[in-house]
C-alpha cells in the first residue's frame, strides 16, 4: 500500500527541538549523560499553591464534562485583572479573552482565522517553528523578517516590499525575544502598529516571556500601545514554570478573538477545568515569579561569565531563558554546538540555523550563533560553566 503523507506535511520539516530530543538520547545511549541547555522547557516545578489548585481543582469539577470552549468565566476574569495590574490595559472578558492550550496550539492555529492559499503571513527569523508551520498549513506563504545584530534583533519593516505588503494578512512580533533575548520599546510598537494598520494587516505579539526578565523596568505589552488590529499570546509555561499544563490565553481586539474563536472550537474543547483553577492560583502570586527570575538571572550570570572567559563575546540577554550566543571564529552554528558535546563539555544547545529560515535573500541569520536554554539547575550549570572556561574553541 503507497501511503502519502499530504502536502502541507511533506512542506515541512523536522521539529527543531525534536532532533534536540534525539542527540540527548544518542549521547545517553553512549553512557554519557549531558546537561541539557536545548530545549526551554523549566526544570522547576510549578509552585506548590498551582499544584494544590489542581487537586482542588478535579474534586470540584468532578462531574463538570467538557469545559467551555473560551474558557472559564473566572479564569478570563482573573486574565483581566492580571492584564490590569501588569500592564494598565483594560480587557472585556467576554468579548477581548479567549482561553488557549498554551501557546504552541494558539500560534499554530489563529492563521486559519485570517489566512486564505496564497496569502503571506510575515514572520521574524529565528523565531518561533509554529509561525512559520501554522502558516504552511493555512496554505498560506511565510515572509521571512531576519532578526540581526545591526538592528539590535529588530525587524526593518522598511524592508518589505510594497507587493509583499499588500498580500499580507498577518504579522508576528515576539517580544521579549526568543531566542534573542532582547525587549521592545514602546516607539517599535507604535511603528508595528503603524504599519499594520497600513496594509490592514492583523498584528499577533507573542509575549510569553513577558514575566522572564533582568532589567530594572518590566518589559510592556503591544496592548500598552494599541488594541485595535491586535492580539497578544500568553502561556503559563514560563511565568509558572506549567508546561505540562498546557494553559494560556489570547486577549486583544475584539473582531480578531470571535474569528479565532470560530476556529477553536472546531478544533478543540477547550482547557480542563482544573488546570484552569491552576492558572487563577498562578495568576493570582507574583512571589513565585520573582523567585523564578531570581534564578534565572543567578544561572545566566554563570554561563555568560563563563563564556566570556573562554574569549566570546558578552551575549547577555536582556529577558527570557535563553542565551543566543555568538560562536567563536572559523565555527558554523552546528559546528559549535557539536563541539560543545563532546564529552569534556557534554552540554546539549540548539545550533541558530536549526531555529531560523532562510530569508529571501539566502541569509539565514541564526548562522554564527547557538542557543542556551538556562533551564538545567544551578549546580549542573556551574559545572558546565568550569567545562565551558576550561575549553579550547
Amino acid at each position: 500500500m503507497n501511503i502519502t503523507p499530504s502536502k502541507r506535511v511533506q512542506s515541512i520539516g523536522t521539529y527543531a527541538f525534536a532532533e534536540v530530543d534525539r542527540k540527548v538520547e544518542t549521547l545517553r545511549k553512549e553512557g554519557i549523560e549531558p546537561v541539557d541547555f536545548g530545549v526551554g522547557d523549566p526544570t522547576i516545578p510549578p509552585p506548590e499553591l498551582v499544584r494544590e489548585a489542581v487537586k482542588t481543582g478535579v474534586e470540584r469539577h468532578k462531574t463538570a464534562g467538557y469545559p467551555s470552549y473560551i474558557g472559564m468565566e473566572e479564569y478570563r476574569d482573573k486574565i483581566a485583572e492580571w492584564t490590569r495590574k501588569r500592564f494598565n490595559v483594560d480587557l472585556d472578558p467576554g468579548k477581548e479573552i479567549t482561553s488557549t492550550i498554551g501557546s504552541k496550539e494558539a500560534v499554530f492555529n489563529f492563521a486559519e482565522a485570517f489566512v486564505d492559499p496564497g496569502d503571506f503571513v510575515i514572520i521574524p527569523t529565528p523565531g518561533y517553528p509554529p509561525y512559520t508551520r501554522g502558516t504552511l498549513f493555512a496554505e498560506g506563504h511565510p515572509f521571512y523578517l531576519p532578526l540581526l545584530e545591526e538592528n539590535n534583533f529588530m525587524p526593518d519593516f522598511d524592508t518589505i516590499a510594497e507587493e509583499i505588503a499588500c498580500s499580507a494578512k498577518l504579522m508576528w512580533l515576539n517580544y521579549p525575544n526568543s531566542p534573542t533575548g532582547k525587549s521592545a520599546s514602546a516607539q517599535f510598537y507604535e511603528k508595528a502598529v503603524e504599519f499594520a494598520a497600513k496594509y490592514d494587516i492583523v498584528l499577533a505579539s507573542d509575549e510569553a516571556y513577558s514575566e522572564i526578565y533582568y532589567t530594572h523596568s518590566a518589559p510592556i505589552s503591544l496592548l500598552e500601545v494599541a488594541t485595535e488590529g491586535v492580539v497578544v499570546f500568553q502561556s503559563l509555561s514560563k511565568r509558572s514554570a506549567m508546561t505540562g499544563y498546557r494553559i494560556g490565553w489570547a486577549a486583544g481586539d475584539e473582531s480578531i478573538i470571535e474569528a479565532f474563536k470560530k476556529v477553536k472550537t472546531n478544533i478543540d474543547s477547550g482547557t480542563p477545568n482544573f488546570i484552569q483553577e491552576a492558572a487563577i492560583a498562578a495568576l493570582s502570586d507574583e512571589k513565585h515569579v520573582e523567585e523564578s527570575r531570581a534564578a534565572y538571572a543567578e544561572k545566566r550570570d554563570i554561563l555568560v561569565e563563563a563564556l566570556v572567559g573562554s574569549g566570546l563575546p558578552d551575549c547577555s540577554p536582556d529577558a527570557t531563558i535563553y542565551v543566543w550566543q555568538k560562536v567563536p571564529q572559523g565555527y558554523s552554528s552546528v559546528e559549535f554546538a557539536t563541539k560543545l558535546l563532546d564529552p569534556s563539555i557534554a552540554a546539549v544547545t540548539t545550533p541558530g540555523t536549526w531555529i531560523s529560515d532562510e530569508t529571501e535573500g539566502g541569509l539565514n541569520p541564526g548562522e554564527g550563533y547557538v542557543r542556551f536554554a538556562l533551564v538545567p539547575s544551578v549546580e549542573d550549570t556551574v559545572e558546565i560553566a568550569k567545562r565551558i572556561k576550561n575549553a579550547e574553541w
